[in-house]
Parts: C-alpha cells; sequence; structure tokens
C-alpha cells in the first residue's frame, strides 16, 4: 500500500486564482503536477499517490469548485468552467507546463483543459473516464451523488455509510475520505461538497467528450478499472478507436476507484508514463 514520503511534508493552503479560490495539498520543489479528484472526493483521494512523486515534483492535489474547501459558486459546473480553473491555477502558480492527473471528473477536466490550452499542459493521465459512458450509468450515478447529501450522526455513521457505498475501496482510503470530506453540522456531520454543486457537476458529466478526445495533441494516458461500472469496456473501445494513439492501462481487479483501490499500480503506470 503506498504511504505519504516521509522527506516531503505535506502543506495546505488556499490559492487565489483571479476567477476562484482553490484549496490545495502541495509538497516538493520540482516541475508542477497537478491532480484533480473525481465528483464529491476532494484533494486528500488523491495525495496518498501525489505524495509519492513530490522527491521529483511540485505536486498539488486541489480541491476543484464546489468541493472540499474551495469556493462553491452556485453555478458554473461544465467543463470549461473546471478547465479555466486549472488554467488559471497554473498561471498563478507560474510553474507550468503542468503534468495533469485527474480521476473521473477530474480525468475530464484535464484532458479538456490540454485541448484547450496545450502551451500550459505537458501530460495527462486520465483514470476511468471517457467519452461514450452510457446514458443508463449516468442516470445511475446521479443518484448516488444526490443520495450523499444527508447528515451523518457520527464519524462511524460517514465511514458505515461511504464502506457501503465504495465496497471495493480499502479501509484506510475509506477513513481519509470520511475524514477530509465532512463538516460538523446541527445533528451531526455533513459533506463539504455543496449539493447544490454535486447536481450541476453530475449534470454537465453528461456533455460530450469526444471533441476534446478527437482535438488534444499532448500525450494523454488512458487508465480503466478492469471492474469499473462507469467505464465499460466498450466504452473504453470507442475511445480507442477515436485516438488510436492514446495508450491504455486496464488495472485488473479494480473498480472505478483506480487510484484509491490499486495505488501502487496506479503510481507505476503515471511514473511509466511520464518517464517514456
Amino acid at each position: 500500500m503506498v504511504a505519504s514520503s516521509p522527506s516531503q511534508s505535506m502543506r495546505m493552503r488556499r490559492i487565489d486564482t483571479g476567477r476562484i479560490t482553490l484549496n490545495v495539498r502541495e509538497a516538493g520543489n520540482g516541475p508542477l503536477m497537478l491532480f484533480f479528484h473525481g465528483i464529491t472526493a476532494n484533494s486528500a483521494t488523491l495525495w496518498p499517490v501525489a505524495s509519492q512523486l513530490s522527491e521529483r515534483f511540485t505536486t498539488i492535489a486541489v480541491d476543484q469548485r464546489g468541493h472540499g474547501l474551495s469556493d462553491k459558486p452556485d453555478e458554473g459546473y461544465e467543463a470549461d468552467d473546471f478547465a479555466e480553473d486549472i488554467v488559471a491555477l497554473i498561471r498563478t502558480l507560474d510553474r507550468g507546463p503542468a503534468i495533469l492527473v485527474g480521476h473521473s471528473l477530474g480525468s475530464r477536466n484535464s484532458v479538456t483543459a490540454a485541448a484547450k490550452y496545450p502551451d500550459l499542459v505537458r501530460s495527462v493521465v486520465a483514470i476511468d473516464f471517457t467519452p461514450y459512458i452510457e446514458t443508463e450509468v449516468f442516470d445511475a450515478l446521479e443518484s448516488r451523488v444526490n443520495a450523499g447529501d444527508q447528515v451523518f450522526e457520527d464519524i462511524n455513521a460517514v465511514k458505515a455509510y461511504l464502506a457501503g457505498r465504495y465496497p471495493n475501496i480499502p479501509a484506510p482510503a475509506i477513513t481519509i475520505r470520511a475524514e477530509s470530506g465532512y463538516q460538523p453540522v446541527e445533528g451531526g456531520l455533513r459533506p463539504l461538497a455543496s449539493p447544490t454543486a454535486m447536481s450541476l457537476t453530475a449534470k454537465g458529466l453528461r456533455a460530450d467528450l469526444t471533441p476534446a478526445y478527437r482535438e488534444v495533441r499532448k500525450p494523454v494516458l488512458l487508465m480503466r478499472g478492469g471492474e469499473s461500472k462507469l467505464v465499460s469496456a466498450e466504452a473504453l473501445a470507442k475511445t480507442s478507436r477515436l485516438r488510436p494513439d492514446l495508450p491504455v492501462v486496464v488495472v485488473p481487479g479494480a473498480d472505478h476507484y483506480v487510484n484509491e483501490v490499486s495505488p501502487d499500480i496506479t503510481l507505476r503506470a503515471i511514473t511509466n508514463f511520464i518517464d517514456a
């Protein structure tokens, strides 16, 4: 199991990009590598992998808009909105071009940013999100996302809920989600993620992603969990037919939550890709 690098201490801070203020986890001092989580999650879910690369890179895991401790506007949750946030962050940091690593929502946003702003992106690792995801899959995802907006009695209730919702994610990763993604409210704990933002983001995920994949000219690694219920084998195959030049890694035994279920394989795939 991947563990945080003992030689690199994590710094948490908020960065005003001029269009939005984003909360980040950061370590290292090398070239810029940015990590973007999936819907309803936050930067902590990718930190166990990101921290392992901080001896070579400045690794920054980002709470995307509407999530975690970042700003939560009432609107602006389409792919272009998130991509513009990424670009604004790179420009504010003045450390580009950046390697982008995105899971699910973060994958879509990273590919979109790379297609629109190739001068600011070095390459993309796109984990378990592609074009051609089926309508019924998005229906199920939207239902799960909206069901998460509830008050839990205590942290144990949160962990029990998350363990049932994500049965393949190991207990330590469930603990990370529980301890980083909820805030005290009257009656217990509630998700940090804005329910309005989650609803709008889930709807926005249905937009056609094929133009971004068709147009992107930076190196992109496609990763899929072999047991993913979000990205079917056929969706991945169609994406490869659209872009046969993009390398593919399928992680056996992993579901949609590849970086949490199989962090060591995820780290190895990222390292092999960026070193190629």
